[in-house]
């Protein structure tokens, strides 16, 4: 029963210090301006639509040229 007892305190100290760290390193961080993060979400939303194009060309190229084979092996047989 004391073991158990000094287990939860050591738990509950460590917890405390754990947090207590986090709101330290929190104070630390150097979050981004209004400016900045309007800058990163234009330049992702744009990268999203070009790879999004990017992709549906390829995937256009590729049913095409797949049906193309398929139609000629199915004719050959």
């Amino acid at each position: 029963m004391a073991d158990e007892i000094s287990i939860q305190g050591g738990t509950w100290q460590r917890l405390r210090d754990y947090y207590r760290e986090i709101r330290v390193e929190m104070r630390r961080v150097t979050w981004p301006g209004k400016q900045e993060v309007y800058g990163t979400t234009v330049m992702v939303l744009i990268t999203t639509f070009a790879f999004a194009f990017f992709f549906w060309i390829c995937d256009e190229t590729f049913s095409h040229l797949v049906l193309k084979v398929l139609d000629y092996l199915s004719h050959r047989a």
